[in-house]
């Protein structure tokens, strides 16, 4: 049973582990595929992103001779379709002509060269073929009505995603068209898509990444000394784990979790096969007769070592059918807390040679030992009744047993630091209140219906405010440099993240305000006021703000309220100076809305029968702003998980190996407590001599994985700007569970041998 959980743990991290690497790595081109990345050097900050000008892919590819394709992209977010009277909304993307040349996303109607030729192309997942026209084969050269602007003509149809694809969509329009809707996006100043690369298959990656270093010197007239970009290029199918950035450099990502658990199923595996050892040792005193007898017999050494290698393996190999069962079993509870849809993959040859493999390295890993220290046993003591063990030996199972709670410790104390962090990232006080806030993006007739909408909401039941926002309460990101103020250095060009917002924004979003007010419609100047947080006011430098000059992509106007800084992005990032500007007119963004706790139910029914009267061509969307941020910490929550899982099955395993000593122990002094029994020792003396042992044992597995454990979620906790405290109790907490776990292990084999008759154990004598 130890085993079997064992390897079954480690079988699902190992599954998650490849599925994990698998994600956007089965394209045929894999190797010549990069994405492009830029660096941006500010002052004395380095910023870096995979985001591009719109222009770059296709300029890439008259100038640089190793690119063979090239494809600008972005994300298209969910947008609406209709087909008659039928109106879906799908998600997703923007992709140049190239796109299919690259990748490897099979199409069953249509042909990659002219799948997206043409501004009015449109390539269809065979799911929302099928949704609209019935088949793939129906679907090709029909119109479908976009967003209730504009006619498509479905030019082919691609195969659904597979899961292992980190960006899901279920549409791609053609980049023109993206262009067109975007304008900023045709200047070289200006970035956000994403640009894909396919080098020939006689380029070499590095010496492009060399040539493309500064290649938008020749095209950004806006960089200086002191504002400056430089690209580079990684491998597309290396972006899913390896896309976070510190000082430029491409460092980690979701990696880190599949090292992490890497590390966690070996350990689990050896704290397996250390069980295996001690609990076939613990009973090697039964045993002992049998193998001097054999060796009297002419059983030499390594007949016997194959003997007990061979009952290993058969035992391993048991084992390892149990895993499999424990692992199918367990496999539907596991993909819901992944959110995968991993399978054994029974069908694939190199999962078999894998477990093959797991099942040898852990036969012999298990029973090396056992049968090494069996086979070494002296006929003539054992045959005599004297069998004792040496003080090496002993030290050996007891090393064993402290580098199991070693690392069981350090899963109960990672396990915690992980929960508390996530704890701490649930309840931190964003600086804004994300309870009964509701967003609902202004698409279709909505932005022009935008004031009828805000009327009639508000004077809804259960409503108390509406503003507007043209990003998320959650992701603002857009950045720009284009700020000016007075006394501004005319050497330095600090970046602001910056958002336009409407009316009543700081109320709605029940912000702090520190100085002035908030935008408002009783101010015409307002058109050009501006809000901005303490981040940016410390880079401003103005000592009284309100009524100063601040000029925004060289439109003049006024500071009119400074607020308390908030968060607006995810906590692995610092607050960044943020400038909020009047955006009440905007055709495009979100309706922000406040309801009163209680009553979001009815609220949303009122604003769907608005929204179907003023907006009939488009479903009515929303989005909650909490459930919105909480995803943002999706990959942290399934670690969480994962830890509390792995974290209660290393300890049960370990206890199974405490309890193997604690037999072996009571075995070799069963004589030993029969003596002290008739010669008076209590029950309760005879338990604590059986157990101080093992508690010093645990003590000193503790003492070896503090500061392990202390470094580890350090490091961990560094990827996080704002991150919750590494208490002492932490570690007193680990130990003294390590201590009590360990004391309900051994304690039932510890009262066992104490209240034992000890006639029994001295009628041999």
């Amino acid at each position: 049973m130890g085993l079997a959980l064992g390897m079954a743990c480690s079988l699902l991290i190992l599954l998650w582990v490849q599925d994990e690497k698998s994600v956007d790595n089965f394209h045929k081109n894999g190797k010549q595929l990069f994405i492009v990345y830029e660096r941006q050097h500010i002052d004395d900050k380095i910023d870096a992103g995979y985001y591009t000008p719109g222009m770059l892919a296709n300029e890439m590819k008259k100038v640089i001779p190793e690119v063979e394709y090239a494809a600008s992209g972005s994300y298209g977010g969910p947008s609406t379709f209709q087909v008659g009277d039928k109106i879906l909304k799908q998600d997703g993307n923007y992709a140049d002509s190239d796109f299919f040349k690259m990748f490897s996303y099979p199409l069953l109607q249509g042909k990659p060269a002219t799948a997206l030729n043409s501004p009015v192309s449109l390539a269809i997942s065979n799911k929302m073929a099928k949704n609209f026209f019935g088949t793939a084969e129906a679907a090709i050269g029909k119109t479908i009505r976009w967003e209730n602007k504009k006619d498509l003509t479905v030019t082919a149809v691609f195969a659904d995603l597979p899961e292992n694809v980190s960006s899901k969509f279920d549409f791609l329009i053609n980049w023109m068209t993206y262009l067109d809707d975007n304008g900023w996006a045709k200047e070289w100043g200006n970035n956000g898509p994403q640009t894909y690369l396919m080098l020939r298959s006689t380029a070499k990656p590095a010496l492009v990444e060399k040539r493309i270093k500064k290649f938008l010197d020749n095209y950004n007239k806006e960089q200086s000394a002191t504002f400056r970009i430089e690209l580079g290029i990684q491998r597309f199918g290396d972006t899913y784990l390896n896309s976070n950035f510190r000082e430029g450099r491409i460092e980690g990502g979701r990696l880190e979790y599949v090292r992490l658990f890497s590390i966690v199923a070996v350990f689990i595996l050896l704290i397996a096969c250390i069980n295996f050892m001690n609990l076939t040792t613990a009973r090697s005193a039964k045993r002992a007769k049998e193998i001097g007898i054999r060796k009297v017999a002419g059983a030499i050494r390594p007949v016997l070592m194959r003997q007990f290698l061979s009952e290993a393996m058969v035992i391993t190999f048991i084992s390892v059918i149990l895993s499999l069962l424990f692992v199918a079993l367990l496999l539907p509870f596991f993909n819901q807390l992944t959110g995968k849809q991993i399978a054994l993959p029974f069908a694939n040859s190199y999962f078999w040679l894998a477990l093959i493999g797991l099942t040898l390295i852990t036969g012999l890993i298990s029973g090396s030992y056992p049968a090494l220290f069996l086979s070494s046993f002296k006929p003539i003591t054992v045959l005599k009744g004297t069998l004792k063990f040496s003080n090496s030996a002993t030290f050996f199972r007891k090393g064993l047993v402290v580098f199991q709670f070693v690392l069981s410790i350090l899963l109960i104390i990672g396990t915690i630091i992980i929960s508390k962090q996530v704890n701490y990232i649930q309840k931190i006080n964003l600086g804004y209140d994300r309870e009964n806030l509701i967003y609902i993006p202004l698409e279709g007739d909505l932005p022009k219906q935008y004031n009828v909408f805000k009327h009639q909401a508000l004077n809804t039941a259960g409503i108390k405010l509406v503003s507007r926002i043209i990003e998320t309460p959650t992701s603002i990101g857009s950045s720009t440099g284009g700020v000016d103020w007075d006394g501004k250095n005319p050497n330095s060009s600090p970046q602001f993240t910056q958002t336009g917002t409407g009316f009543d924004f700081v109320k709605t979003m029940n912000l702090k305000l520190l100085a002035g007010r908030d935008l408002s419609k009783e101010y015409v100047s307002d058109s050009a006021g501006y809000l901005v947080n303490e981040s940016a006011l410390k880079v401003i430098n103005y000592k009284d703000p309100i009524g100063k000059r601040l000029t925004f992509w060289g439109k003049k106007g006024t500071i009119v309220g400074v607020l308390k800084d908030f968060h607006f992005s995810s906590l692995h990032d610092p607050i960044k100076p943020l400038v909020l500007r009047l955006s009440e007119t905007d055709n495009f963004g979100n309706v922000l809305i406040r309801t009163e706790a209680g009553k979001t139910k009815e609220a949303l029914a009122e604003l769907e029968k608005i929204c179907k009267q003023l907006n009939p061509k488009f479903p009515f969307t929303y989005y909650f702003s909490d459930e919105e941020y909480q995803k943002l910490y999706k990959s942290e929550q399934v670690v969480g998980k994962l830890s509390n899982a792995f974290a209660f099955l290393a300890i049960f395993i370990s206890c199974l190996g405490l309890l193997g000593l604690a037999m072996f122990t009571a075995e070799q002094r069963t004589k030993e407590i029969g003596i002290r029994k008739v010669l008076g020792a209590s029950v309760s003396s005879l338990f604590t001599l059986l157990s101080k042992e093992f508690i010093i044992l645990v003590v000193i597995a503790m003492v070896i994985a503090s500061p392990l454990a202390w470094l580890a979620m350090n490091s961990w906790l560094a990827a996080f700007a704002y991150r919750t405290s590494i208490g002492l109790w932490i570690f007193a907490f680990a130990g003294l569970l390590a201590v009590v776990i360990a004391l309900i292990t051994v304690s039932f084999q510890a009262i066992k041998a104490a209240v034992a008759n000890p006639v029994k154990s001295l009628r041999t004598e």
